[in-house]
Formats: structure tokens, sequence, C-alpha cells
């Protein structure tokens, strides 16, 4: 086997660190604590600019900004008759929340399954986002579900956006998931009926559906925000989310921006992809940002053909048990983990997320030539604050002369003329301006009132703290099932938490339909229990609270505790939701018809 056959083999750990190595390999813990102040500093002056939480932005994209929002592949929803019936299995949304999941549910016979979609086909995010540079930054091999099932195998280490949004529509055509789905089309209302005891569901299209069972399969990061800038609605050039890239404007090669001013606000994951493409094109960038992300090593290449010929069946799941499983590790490093007390193990790991930070900012000093721009783009926060980015073209980008880095020192941009952004007194004249500034990091039914028995809303439930068993069922919401959201495991793979999630539904909706069950729903206890344990989780460190604001803690809300991710680690979610499935008396209770 190769070199390049024996990397694929691997997958992907970006954040195994060696908090065990001696101290004194290290440098003084006294460099350590001045590194953290620093941190906290840079934390404490973006809160103080504006206060913490989502009320920063707005994801309203009505009236004026209504344009935003807008679907610029909208034009291929066929027309259709307003439909008026009733499924076993409905999904509100077309991501691989629900391609997984509707693939689980078809290896236990369910046929009847409908995808209702805004967008004009499946892919979600891959359909969304379809920006010049867009790729995934997780190992191909990895990310892409259903490898095993379908046969297919990655192109490249790193698969590019085109193809994760073909490969999508592979899968819906796999298991015949185009013949229900509709698309172009909102849910509005995701009523339970305690008469029939099913889902009434209303879209925007005047639809009425009834369905026996609802996954919320819409995403948590699938409604374009904008930051809360005055005069956002001034600007007299062109502008655009990059969620909604306006390619009639650009050009599909971005050739139409040669003789134009452009800028792009935000800094993230979609903007450190895109940036690179604008620069190579744009007669001039200039690039506002908030608060830098970390940039590392992008190691990318064709997939090895001969490997791939080596790939036997269950290779894909066999290398997801392995990354589950964890790296393997000595008796040695077990015995010396388990003699540290937890404070010792909080500061050595701690050391070693700093010492990954450094080498970052080491990088950056090695590839930016001006010494100003390199500082400004220098991430001050640990590693998982914000989303880590992972591109070799990036930071070279601000080299070119046509390239302006914009640092606005934690501020933000806080006006917008109609000629373009102010900042420090400054005016950034622009053709140009595209919005990189994210999604609206959502509970769930964001598009839709969710309302359960008594006319309970789904959100007016969540409004003192969202209370979940396993992030997926809520008790009150009977045949209910919400996929990626809060109070579940979280995972750079997110596709892997989803297929799990996915065999979960299945298997629970399996368990309902073969022991004359129509409708299960959580109990209070078994609700209760569970959030008590993302509570007991995320006390355990203080990494959320300590962070620069971004989506990751609520933009610095302090007070959300039971909202985020369950912190365990991705093999105890499993366990217990195996636990769950194995003992479902204990945690459900059924009604028979």
């Amino acid at each position: 086997m190769g070199v390049m056959a024996e990397k694929q083999e691997k997958p992907q750990n970006v954040f195994n660190f060696d908090y065990t190595r001696d101290a004194e390999e290290r440098p003084p813990q006294e460099y350590y604590e001045q590194v953290k102040e620093k941190f906290a500093s840079e934390r404490d002056l973006r809160l103080g600019y504006r206060p913490p939480g989502t009320d920063n932005y707005t994801s309203d994209l009505s009236g004026d900004l209504a344009k935003y929002a807008v679907d610029p592949y909208g034009h291929q929803v066929e027309d259709r008759e307003v439909l008026n019936d009733s499924v076993e299995v409905l999904f509100i949304g077309g991501g691989f929340s629900a391609l997984l999941t509707s693939a689980r549910l078809r290896e236990k016979g369910v046929e009847s399954i409908r995808i209702v979609e805004r967008g004009a086909d499946v892919g979600g995010t891959w359909y969304w986002n379809r920006y010049p540079g867009v790729a995934c930054d997780v190992v191909a091999y990895d990310y892409l579900p259903l490898l095993d099932e379908t046969g297919y195998v990655p192109s490249r280490h790193y698969a590019g956006g085109q193809e994760i949004y073909e490969y999508c529509k592979m899968i819906a055509e796999r298991f015949d998931l185009y013949d229900l789905a509709v698309f172009g089309t909102t849910v509005t209302s995701t009523v339970w009926d305690e008469e029939s005891e099913t889902w009434i569901v209303e879209t925007d299209q005047g639809d009425t559906m009834r369905a026996r069972f609802v996954v919320c399969a819409n995403g948590t990061l699938s409604k374009p925000r904008l930051a809360k800038i005055d005069g956002v609605d001034q600007f007299a050039g062109h502008s655009f989310h990059t969620s909604r890239w306006d390619y009639q404007y650009t050009g599909s090669d971005l050739e139409n921006l040669r003789d134009k001013r452009v800028g792009i606000i935000g800094t993230g994951a979609s903007a450190v992809q895109a940036i690179p493409e604008l620069g190579k094109m744009a007669k001039e960038l200039y690039v506002f940002q908030r608060t830098p992300s970390s940039i590392d090593v992008r190691d990318d290449w064709e997939t090895d053909p001969e490997w791939a010929e080596t790939l036997e069946p269950g290779w894909q799941a066999a290398r997801r048990s392995r990354a589950i499983e964890g790296p393997q590790v000595s008796d040695a490093v077990k015995a010396r983990r388990a003699a540290m007390s937890r404070e010792e193990k909080v500061r050595r790991q701690e050391n070693a997320n700093i010492d990954a930070m450094m080498r970052i900012h080491n990088r950056i000093d090695e590839v930016v030539e001006d010494s100003g721009t390199a500082e400004s783009l220098k991430p001050w926060y640990m590693l998982m604050c914000k989303r880590p980015c992972f591109h070799n073209e990036y930071l070279p980008t601000f080299n070119r002369p046509n390239v302006t880095l914009v640092d606005t020192e934690g501020q933000g941009i806080t006006q917008i003329t109609q000629d373009g952004p102010v900042f420090d007194g400054v005016q950034y004249e622009l053709d140009v301006l595209i919005y990189a500034t994210g999604f609206e990091v959502q509970q769930t039914g964001i598009y839709n009132q969710i309302i359960g028995e008594e006319g309970l809303d789904l959100n007016a439930k969540y409004s003192d703290g969202i209370r979940t068993l396993l992030g997926i069922h809520s008790q009150g919401y009977p045949n209910l099932f919400i996929m990626g959201g809060y109070q579940a495991f979280f995972a750079f793979n997110l596709t892997d938490v989803l297929n799990s999630q996915g065999e979960h539904i299945a298997e629970c909706i399996d368990f309902v339909r073969q022991n004359d069950i129509h409708s299960l729903d959580c109990t209070h206890q078994a609700e209760e229990q569970w959030v008590q344990e993302v509570i007991a989780h995320r006390g355990k460190t203080n990494r959320n609270r300590d962070c620069t604001p971004g989506y990751y803690n609520f933009e610095g809300a302090d007070n959300r505790r039971q909202d985020g991710n369950y912190n365990g680690t991705m093999k105890q979610y499993l366990g217990h939701m195996s636990e769950i499935r194995e003992n479902m008396a204990d945690h459900f209770v059924f009604t028979h018809r």
C-alpha cells in the first residue's frame, strides 16, 4: 500500500492533542496564563462593542431585506397542484438529515416518505451554498454518508460542493425519494391533531398534508442572517448573501468582477473559501473582519484509484467504527491520564490547545508578507471556540496588491451608506457587497410553528430552555423527531451524528410499526434526566463561557447551559441511544388504535 493510500485509510482526527506530554517539553505555565489573558481580553473587547447573544443579527429577511432570501435556482421548480393527502413519514427539509434517515427507513420497509423542501432540489446546505470555492472541510470518505450502500467513492480527499450536491441527488434517486417529494415549498405550520393522532402540515403553497410521523430535518444552520448594521438597506450597489450567490451578476467564473470594487463582510468558513476566488478576479477586494478564523493546512489530493479498487463491502462502516472508538492509547498513557487530577487534565488540555493555536499563528507569520496584516489575521481564542478552517490559498490572498484586509478589531461594521461600509471614519466605495454573515442558529421550527399536545408551541416550550430526550424527542410532541439540534452530540463530522440519529429514528418508527403502536412520546422523566445529563456534561468545562463570541456559544450568551450540545463522547451518546431503544417502555408512552 502506498503512502497516499495509507493516508486515505485513516479517518480524520484533527483535534487529538497529546496532553500527557511531559511539562518540561513545553514553555513555563506563566506563558500559557499570559496567552489565556490575551484570549480573555479579546473576548471582552468584542462583548464590549455589542451585548452578548444572537440579537445582533437578523434572519427576518422581509421587506427591504427580502432579496437576500430569494432562491437563485427557484426557477427550476415545476408547477404542481395543491396537495391534500396523507403520508406515513414527512421530512421538513431535504438535506443529509432527510436523505440518511429515509435510506434507513427504506431498509425497514417504509414506502410512504415525503420530503418537503424550500429549495428546488435535495441537498440542503449543498443546494444553497454554491459560492465559488465551496468545499467540505471534512475528509470526503468520512463526510459523504452511505458510501457502502451506493458504492460511490469520492473523487478527492476533500470533496467540492458540486460533487457533494450531485451525490445528494444520487442518494435521492437510489432510494426513490423524488416520487413524493415537493420542492419550492416551505412548511408554515405543523400541528398535532389529537383526535386522529396525526400531524397536519400546512405549507406556503396552500397544501394540507397529514403525516403519521414528522422529522424536522431542516438543519440548525439553514436560514441566512445579516448583521444588524445601520444603513444595510441604503447601499446603492449590488449585494447578496454567500448562500444566495448571484452568478448572473458575477459571471460563472467571476469574470464580471474584473472591473469591480468588491467588499465582503465576514471571515468565517464560507468567506475563507470564497475570498481566494474573489481575490483572483476582483479589481479591488476589501475584506471586512470582526474576528479572524483559525486557518490550518488543507492536505488535499485526488483519490488513489488503486486504493479505491481495494475497498471491500462495509469499508466505510468499519472506518466509522474506528473513528468512534478513537485512537489506540497505550497502557502507559492510560495510566498517566488516570493518575492526573481533573484540574491537571484541564490545564494540560488547555496548554496543548494553545500550542496548536500558536502553530497557526506561526504559519500566518510565514505566509503573510505584511506584518500588520499578519497580526490582524491571528485568532486569539482556543481552538474550537469558532469553527476551525482549513485552506491553503486564504492567507496568501492577502499578499495580492488588489486585496485589503479591513480589521475592525472586534467591533464589526456598524454603518453602511449608499456608497458602501464605513469604518473608523473611512468610506469604502464599492460596486458590490457580499454578506458572509452566516446563518441563524436555531432551536427548531424556524420556518414553521410546531404545535403539540394541548396546543403548546414548541418554541414556547423552549423559551425557558430546550428540553429534549437525546436532542431528538420532546415530550408533548408524539411521533415528532428532531435532527441535528441542540442537546444532541456535536461532531466536526456532522454526518456521523446525523447517521446515528437517522438509525435511531428508523428503529423507533420500526418499533412502532411492528408492535401495533400508533404513537410514541417520551416521558417527562426521561426528558428531565437527559436535560440534567446535558447540563452535567456542559458543567465540566468553561470553554464556551470563555470563548470569543460565535455561534458555538450563542454569540457570547452565558445563560443557556442546557441549550447547547451534549458534551459527552460520541461513544457515550450512542450508548445512551442503545439503552433507550432496549428499554422503550421506560422512556416512552404509547398509544394504540
